[in-house]
């Protein structure tokens, strides 16, 4: 179940990453 949380929680962080690379202006 920790494994699915973890996934979940890295793969938001990664489109995070990739939308603020994207959007520089919105940061």
């Amino acid at each position: 179940m920790d494994y699915i949380i973890a996934g979940i929680a890295s793969l938001g962080l990664f489109i995070y990453l990739i939308y603020a690379l994207l959007r520089p202006e919105k940061f």
